[in-house]
């Protein structure tokens, strides 16, 4: 059990389903082509980008800190850091993003790659 409440198994996992799914989500609302792929991919790198900060200020305050102690430095350097954070996850989520978006062109429907 500690797998799960102690580890980062589970954000892990959340991060990979974001990756393959939001490029997805993001697919139904851009038209096709290829500059909508790119658009979507760098939207989709863009939004998961600050899920996976905004995830690691969750984990700190599920953990005990305070919303004080996270800012204390200030908020830019709470920013930064987090950002980092985020950026680091990209080791996850990125191969998985970049092959979700690689598959999208099989699901066009009046576009050819």
């Amino acid at each position: 059990m500690a797998l799960f409440s102690d580890s980062l198994f589970l954000p892990a996992l959340a991060l990979a389903a974001l990756a393959f799914f939001v490029p997805r989500l993001l697919a139904r609302v851009l038209p096709e082509g290829v500059k909508p792929l790119l658009l979507n991919a760098f939207l989709s790198t863009m939004l998961i980008f600050l899920l996976a900060g905004g995830m690691f200020v969750c984990l700190y305050l599920w953990q005990g800190a305070t919303a004080a102690q996270l800012f204390a430095p200030g908020v830019a350097a709470t920013v930064v850091f987090f950002g980092r954070l985020g950026l680091a996850s990209a080791m996850i989520w990125a191969p998985i993003l970049l092959l979700s978006v690689a598959g999208l062109p099989r699901k066009w429907v009046k576009k050819t790659w």
